[in-house]
């Protein structure tokens, strides 16, 4: 097949793989399609935990047509058994001829495993292509194989003049519904949500995902994992996100010092509280470290400035959204973004790397990645 063929087949198991963003963790959102003769004859997406990985949902939708055909898959197929059975293995029992793929899998149980154990069985492989958008599904899965915490995006909403709330805290709504629509989309595709206690008690807050059936990715509307970095143990129990009638998953993580009663009230409204020993500004990392221990790939922040302060000025921060509403605030106490200690130079502010702008009615997106800054990890 020639070169556009071969684009035009992968954007199809591209567009399949972010149906299903937010819904696979801890595998990474893949897609797959089986194309013979000029035509799809399978397609596949991966499936929750422990359901059938990307190719084999292809693989199985292609039956006997799957031999002598060409897969077309947005990352190297598994070579190792964990859930499932080694996607390698499966290729290569269904006949197909050729492979082509976006990029090698960056779990160190695969990395390259997969094509080798696929050219050794005679099946023609190529990689690359679409490399950028591949690698740009994958990335918290893969940020979470390098260092074994979840991507961090952190999200906020402001006015023109940098504030996400006015002196007396009121801060909705910033911006408008088109911009609203698209946080709630950005939830139907991430695997968590985090805030911090201090958002629980002054918005008391849903979390949830809010969208038309056609709005969202696969099987509608999907509620990611709400967690809340409690370190003193003050989330109230009457929070709207704790309650069992509110959709989806929620945990807490809380400090040494949160009390036994506390945390043994949570747990009896079915809470899940996991307590980090850690201390002093080694309680932030290790908390993130025990949602990377989770599976999280993905993890969008949408906690008040004291958090994303907290998480920039670790250097935890990989991705910044921020929607920046044409109003004025003003206010010396209203609050900013972003709190914490900050930089000390203006020529060691953290700089972002703009990765999309876009306008949702009168309100500008800007997001992209955390590139470089004082005490901040390249990510």
């Amino acid at each position: 097949m020639n070169e556009q063929t071969d684009l035009t087949f992968m954007d199809e198991a591209l567009r399949l793989a972010g149906r299903v963003q937010g819904r696979t963790w801890p595998n990474p959102a893949v897609g797959a399609v089986v194309v013979r003769g000029g035509g799809i004859v399978g397609r596949g997406a991966t499936r929750p935990p422990g359901g059938a990985h990307a190719e084999i949902g292809a693989l199985r939708e292609a039956g006997e047509l799957a031999r002598g055909a060409t897969l077309y898959v947005t990352l190297e197929p598994c070579c190792h058994t964990a859930r499932t059975g080694p996607c390698a293995d499966a290729v290569i029992e269904a006949g197909v001829a050729r492979v082509v793929a976006a990029v090698e899998d960056p779990n160190p149980l695969v990395a390259g495993g997969g094509f080798a154990a696929l050219r050794a069985a005679g099946i023609a492989v190529e990689t690359g292509i679409r490399a950028e958008a591949g690698a740009r599904l994958i990335a918290g899965f893969a940020h979470r194989m390098r260092t074994g915490l979840p991507l961090v995006t952190l999200k906020w909403a402001m006015t023109l003049d940098g504030k996400i709330a006015t002196r007396t805290g009121s801060s909705q709504w910033i911006t408008g519904p088109e911009a609203r629509r698209e946080v709630h989309r950005m939830r139907d595709r991430t695997d968590a949500i985090a805030v911090g206690s201090g958002t629980i008690r002054v918005d008391d807050p849903l979390l949830t995902t809010r969208l038309e059936e056609g709005d969202a990715g696969e099987g509608g509307p999907h509620c990611p994992l709400r967690v809340v970095l409690d370190r003193s143990g003050s989330v109230p129990f009457s929070s709207k996100l704790l309650d069992r009638e509110t959709p989806g998953d929620a945990r807490v993580i809380a400090g040494p010092g949160a009390s036994a009663g506390w945390r043994d009230g949570l747990a009896a409204r079915g809470v899940a509280v996991t307590v980090v020993e850690a201390e002093g500004d080694a309680w932030l990392p290790a908390a993130l470290r025990v949602i990377g221990e989770w599976g999280v790939n993905e993890l969008l922040v949408e906690g008040g400035g004291r958090f994303a302060g907290g998480l920039l000025d670790a250097g935890l921060a990989g991705r910044v959204a921020a929607f920046i509403a044409p109003k004025l605030a003003g206010g010396e106490a209203a609050p900013s973004p972003r709190a914490g200690l900050g930089v000390a130079e203006r020529g060691s502010a953290w700089r972002v790397e703009p990765e999309r702008t876009m306008w949702f009615g009168p309100d500008l997106l800007v997001e992209g990645r955390v590139v470089s800054g004082e005490g901040s990890a390249d990510v």
